[in-house]
């Protein structure tokens, strides 16, 4: 048995990418997208057919140029979803645009949108999670989500604060960021030699985890931005982890039985308290590498988002 089979035992396995050749390698229950990944499955000959479709959806809703590119964009992102959905299981994560990250009503009539554009194809809303930064105005928007049935995850996860307003919203699931998390601790010492025991990263999820089963959270804790196997490892037993092909294949050419590292021991303690919008705002500003990281995640995806627009823009 090798470690990806032996992992898939204990966690649900989801492939971060858009690229199908590997979903059908892998062979993961659900899969994840974001503006970058999308930016580069459009470059993949499997996917210029729904480009097309996309471009002439777009022409035939009208609207002004802009509006023309934003539909464009936001359907090849429900393309792509749906193309996917033919290859897994469970469910596929589309996101919302990052450049509405603080506007709480925005947010909730882009996901409504998605959604609709998604039943079109005839894939139902339990099929799709509805991906949103884990800021205030976004968490809240997944609260008011959800009474409709429509389901969130909430990515951008650095910090505690995020991970606690989270499950006290009752959102479907969470992406902590563990790569990243590790990317600043080691930027700002680079001569420290993290391991996996002191890795920031896998700590922070580890804490979140510890919390949210102590409390019965039903949230779903999905580590998410891995750099190297020792991680994902190390995090084994988490509820989902998304992992990119490279570490997928890593995980598949090394044999081995994978260690439960994280278990449910079911010891609730009730926390009755609900973090207020000004208690959030300061402990997550508290964190310094959790606003950093967070703020830099928002600014990389809307400029993927841009340059997305961008592409699409020469066909209109």
């Amino acid at each position: 048995m090798n470690q990806l089979q032996s992992l898939k035992k204990i966690t649900t396995v989801v492939a971060d990418t858009g690229d199908i050749k590997f979903i059908q390698k892998y062979q993961p229950k659900d899969a994840t997208t974001n503006p970058t990944l999308i930016l580069q499955a459009i470059n993949l000959s499997c996917y210029q057919n729904l480009i097309i479709s996309a471009i002439k959806y777009a022409k035939l809703k009208g609207g002004n140029h802009q509006k023309k590119i934003v539909n464009a964009s936001e359907k090849i992102s429900v393309l792509i979803g749906s193309e996917i959905l033919k290859y897994i299981p469970g469910k596929i994560s589309t996101e919302v645009d990052a450049r509405l990250s603080f506007n709480k009503e925005e947010c909730i009539k882009k996901a409504n949108s998605i959604i609709k554009m998604y039943e079109e194809e005839g894939i139902n809303r339990s099929k799709i999670l509805i991906k949103l930064a884990a800021t205030w105005e976004c968490i809240a928007a997944a609260k008011e989500l959800k009474k409709n049935n429509i389901n969130c995850n909430l990515t951008l996860l650095f910090s505690f604060a995020q991970a606690r307003a989270c499950a006290e919203a009752k959102v479907f699931l969470i992406s902590p960021f563990v790569g990243r998390i590790y990317d600043w601790y080691k930027s700002k010492n680079p001569n420290e030699i993290y391991s996996v025991k002191k890795d920031p990263g896998v700590l922070s999820v580890r804490k979140i985890y510890k919390y949210y089963k102590e409390n019965n959270y039903k949230t779903i804790i999905m580590g998410a931005s891995f750099r190297r196997i020792e991680q994902i490892l190390a995090l084994a037993g988490c509820d989902y982890l998304t992992i990119s092909p490279v570490l997928l294949k890593e995980l598949e050419n090394s044999l081995g039985v994978v260690d439960q590292i994280l278990n449910n021991e079911k010891k609730y303690y009730k926390n009755n308290q609900s973090l207020s919008e000004s208690e959030f705002r300061w402990h997550h500003n508290q964190d310094a590498m959790a606003v950093e990281k967070l703020s830099e995640g928002i600014r990389k995806f809307a400029k993927d988002q841009e340059n997305l627009e961008r592409i699409l823009s020469k066909n209109f």
